[in-house]
């Protein structure tokens, strides 16, 4: 089915609502302090996810808006290294054995950024402090600096999910944006990593790039559904070079406009759905047979900082720079800069640094704007009132939403509006051109 496109209910830039309240409102009054009374509050056999943060890369991308700096001196990654050790026992520590660990997510940057060996010892401390048996493992991973002993390192540790940063596979596309990879290079570290045992392979893919019209997108699109892989996340590039420099390199006058940004994704949606595909959410597509597609179908989707998941836990502790816990009512943020980390740690502090508590309401708008974006639907009792629902009501005049009573639902061609219906029940949330990414 064909979204219509009404481009004055996408003009204003919203959040990608990876949490409720959003990055863009965490503050300094929340630290250490609020993080170590979290960590206290976990029960004895807790579920509860790790996220792993390694900031660095072997090649920076132009258009990266992850906190990430060039893998390039030995003597930085090592350093980093031993911090994050260090932060790993502060963390077990304030736990003191409580909690069972069934995630842990690699990410960055490029975790790959490390060596092997680098890597077998940050999960082996990982399992010397926590309760990690059995735990489902997934890793991010940049396809140029993949070599056999990285893919010698996944077999041998039994991750099953991991994630490439593919992009496009436009050759003057990639070039535009500083990521120059091969298509037999992205074929190649496929088939390694099939053979080393991942059973769940995402590729990471971008809508809205320079130089990049529906024909390029569409070629992409069918090299990618020649090699099938379980999940794809089709994401519309973000440019905002006043926030982050490195897109400075990128030339803005040759991204397409936001007509042929919603045509991109509109395509991208229809070629996977054609191709078998489930749609999860409004930017990610699995095969049905994949855990993902099949948390869909049972209504068991959630969202998180890594976009939509099915992990079933409600805390997940990031480690490393940056990296953003979440508990139930806490949402923390590490230091993100590498210095001040690893300052902070070395004193024996839990480096958190900035965040927001989250009341009651926030949990509560927190959940039906989740819903949102999962479902397509939510519950509205106690928060509708004349004001929402006269904000609704474009988008319910152009069948794009259905209230009845106090039940919000989406239609059918309406997913890219969920962000834009989402943020009408974002009390946080002042319209800015400069704060958030474009609409769709």
């Amino acid at each position: 089915m064909t979204a219509p496109y009404y481009p004055e209910l996408l003009a204003t830039p919203v959040p990608r609502y990876t949490s409720y309240p959003t990055a863009a409102e965490f503050h300094d009054g929340v630290g250490r302090f609020d993080l170590e009374a979290a960590l206290s509050r976990v029960a004895a056999d807790e579920p509860l996810s790790l996220y792993v943060h390694i900031p660095y890369c072997h090649e920076i991308c132009w258009y990266c808006g992850c906190n990430t700096g060039a893998a390039n001196k030995t003597q930085r990654l090592a350093a980093y290294l031993d911090t994050l050790h260090a932060e790993i026992q502060l963390v077990a520590d304030r736990l003191g054995g409580r909690g069972r660990v069934q995630r842990i997510a690699f990410g960055g940057g490029s975790p790959n950024a490390i060596s092997p060996a680098q890597f077998y010892d940050l999960l082996a401390a990982l399992g010397t402090h926590f309760r990690t048996d059995d735990a489902v493992m997934s890793i991010e991973l940049d396809p140029r600096s993949l070599t056999a002993d990285w893919f010698d390192a996944v077999r041998t540790t039994g991750i099953g999910r991991a994630s490439l940063g593919v992009q496009t596979l436009d050759p003057d596309v990639q070039a535009r944006i500083g990521r120059v990879q091969p298509t037999g290079l992205i074929r190649t570290a496929v088939d390694a990593l099939r053979d080393a045992g991942v059973r769940s392979l995402n590729f990471d893919l971008m809508y809205g790039l320079p130089g990049q019209g529906l024909d390029q997108l569409e070629t992409t699109l069918q090299s990618v559904l020649e090699i099938r892989p379980e999940r794809i996340a089709l994401f519309g590039y973000a440019h905002v070079p006043h926030l982050i420099p490195r897109q400075r390199q990128i030339d803005g006058t040759a991204l397409p406009d936001p007509e042929m940004r919603f045509r991109q994704a509109e395509l991208g949606r229809s070629l996977l759905t054609g191709m078998g595909y489930r749609e999860v959410g409004f930017d990610h597509f699995a095969l049905p047979h994949d855990p993902l597609a099949l948390a869909a179908s049972a209504d068991r989707l959630k969202r998180n900082f890594q976009g939509f998941t099915d992990d079933p836990t409600h805390i997940l502790i990031g480690l490393g720079a940056s990296a953003i816990s979440e508990f139930p009512q806490l949402l923390a943020q590490n230091e993100k800069n590498a210095g001040r980390y690893r300052m902070k740690v070395s004193e024996r502090m839990l480096p958190a640094e900035r965040g927001i508590t989250r009341s009651t309401n926030d949990i509560r708008r927190g959940h039906e704007i989740e819903r949102l974006l999962c479902a397509g639907e939510a519950n509205l009792m106690g928060l509708i009132d004349a004001e929402l629902r006269a904000r609704l009501q474009p988008f319910i005049d152009r069948g794009l939403a259905q209230l009845s009573g106090n039940d919000l639902h989406l239609a059918a061609d309406a997913w890219p509006y969920a962000r834009v219906i989402a943020s009408l029940l974002d009390l946080y949330r002042q319209p800015s051109a400069h704060r958030f990414s474009s609409a769709i």
